[in-house]
């Protein structure tokens, strides 16, 4: 059973939290089964995006699990804020969550580290 959407963003808040870092909730979208997007800021002003990965690119393993995919990768802001508004247009319960910090590291599973 996949993890409920609200459960997992105050989990990745925390553990960002936890480890020094900084995270807000931008967007609150549907409790159950929001998509979650993730900006990630850098201290040199760039961005990356991280969305949802497609369900082509999920197999029967990782069904319930949350995996991400790249949407931007160290962009412009304006950029970044284009993409989630268009975004928010075709998803209107979707979450947003923005973390400062320089490495990801385990907080998101992205689709090019799954097994």
């Amino acid at each position: 059973m996949r993890i409920r959407s609200d459960i997992f963003v105050s989990a990745l808040t925390r553990r960002v939290f936890s480890d020094g870092g900084y995270a807000a909730i931008v967007a609150k979208g549907a409790e159950a089964s929001g998509a979650i997007f993730v900006r990630q800021r850098f201290r040199d002003g760039l961005e990356t995006l991280y969305g949802p990965a497609p369900q082509a690119m999920i197999d029967d393993e990782t069904r319930d699990d949350r995996i991400f995919e790249p949407r931007l990768l160290r962009a412009e802001a304006e950029a970044v804020e284009t993409l989630i508004a268009r975004e928010q247009k075709f998803d209107s319960d979707l979450w947003l969550v923005e973390i400062e910090v320089e490495d990801l590291g385990t907080y998101l599973t992205l689709t090019d580290q799954k097994d």
